[in-house]
């Protein structure tokens, strides 16, 4: 068991308040990614839950156990926290094989011979290395060099195991391939893990739940899902997704029961189910909007399909990229990208027809930046 309960923690480097009341519950079993930019706070949380750093407000609970408590000065050392740090650099014993290196912490808590042997071996065979057990790192590719790291940090069996950026050396397909390792390794083991990291893909295709950070707070909580469908403000629409989603102006107005939107793209009117009736909306008075729209959620073809949200748009350009095609077009002068499977031909300046979906569709107020209005994963 290992549920982590982050209470009020503030943390301060001199005048620098770079975290900011930190309030996050991470379940038994959570893949947690602490998700954002560069100086957002997310390994500074880390480090406060491993105990390398000291927040100067806040408590912190694993399994109900006290570990951080500012009030009293109580803070509970790392060693006894039941938990592992994989750092972005591997930091493995050049003089060690992979065998040593993983069995370097085993022997530190003085577990006998055999005991060391059967939690290594079975380690390296968890992360599909046990054929390098007799090798040097400097025998290894970097793939194989993280999974060493991986493995001696799982090899003590910890409750809870921290990633701080751990795939960030790796090129781009050793990321893929190390990202379905880390996934099958939780899956498995039922370690409760936190990943920190900037890359929104990772934290995507990972995680069981995310928490976006932004200038020291947590600004988003939710899953994978539903941070990719409904981010909380412009800022996080603009970091989730690749391709980014698409931006455009409107006009709305809300009369206490649905927001009628006017843009570019057309005229929506949008059910009160669909409004997130917790941020605070003009009533009655039209106000300026921002719709973000998906690329993904935009069907093109060449011929009119006669449905109600059908808008002829004009090819502005067209990437075609193997496994799918980046179609850059206008719509009343509106730019959008939409992305369509496979390769596909279009002219520039082709007139095509697109057919966008408004249930898909997110509502932003421009002047709060925040989510009004939702959008549904799949079309109703």
């Amino acid at each position: 068991m290992s549920k982590i309960v982050l209470e009020h923690i503030d943390k301060f480097y001199g005048t620098n308040h770079v975290l900011r009341d930190i309030n996050l519950t991470i379940e038994d079993g959570d893949f947690m990614t602490l998700l954002g930019p560069s100086g957002c706070g997310k390994t500074t949380t880390l480090r406060v839950i491993s105990g390398l750093e000291k927040p100067q407000n806040g408590r912190m609970t694993m399994d109900d156990r006290l570990m951080i408590d500012t009030d009293e000065a109580f803070f509970e050392a790392p060693s006894k926290r039941g938990l592992n740090l994989v750092f972005q650099s591997y930091a493995l014993w050049p003089h060690m094989t992979v065998y040593g290196n993983v069995a370097f912490g085993l022997k530190i808590k003085r577990m006998h011979r055999h005991e060391v042997h059967e939690a290594v071996m079975k380690a390296l065979k968890v992360m599909r290395i046990e054929e390098f057990e007799h090798r040097y790192p400097n025998e290894l590719s970097g793939g194989q060099q993280q999974r060493v790291a991986i493995a001696r940090a799982i090899a003590t069996g910890p409750k809870l195991l921290l990633l701080d950026e751990p795939l960030s050396n790796l090129d781009a397909r050793l990321r893929i391939d190390m990202r379905s390792e880390l996934k099958r390794l939780h899956k498995e083991t039922g370690t409760t893990v936190i990943y920190v990291t900037h890359d929104q893909v990772e934290a995507l295709t990972m995680s069981t739940k995310i928490a976006l950070f932004k200038e020291g707070e947590i600004s988003q909580l939710d899953t994978p899902l539903g941070i990719y469908t409904n981010p909380i403000d412009l800022q996080a629409a603009d970091f989730i997704g690749n391709p980014r989603i698409n931006f455009v102006d409107g006009l709305a107005l809300y009369d206490g029961e649905t927001i009628l939107v006017r843009s570019p793209l057309g005229e929506y009117r949008f059910p009160q189910k669909d409004i997130k009736t917790d941020e605070e909306i003009p009533l009655h008075e039209e106000f300026e909007c921002v719709l973000g729209v998906r690329p993904e959620t935009i069907d093109l073809g060449i011929e009119e399909t006669g449905h109600k949200h059908s808008a002829e748009a004009i090819v502005y350009a067209s990437q075609p990229a193997g496994s799918e095609t980046l179609i850059t077009l206008t719509i009343n002068g509106a730019e959008l990208l939409a992305i369509q499977i496979g390769l596909k031909e279009y002219d520039v300046n082709q007139k095509i027809h697109a057919v966008l979906h408004p249930a898909r569709m997110n509502v932003y107020n421009k002047a709060t930046t925040r989510l009004i209005k939702f959008a549904h994963s799949t079309q109703p």
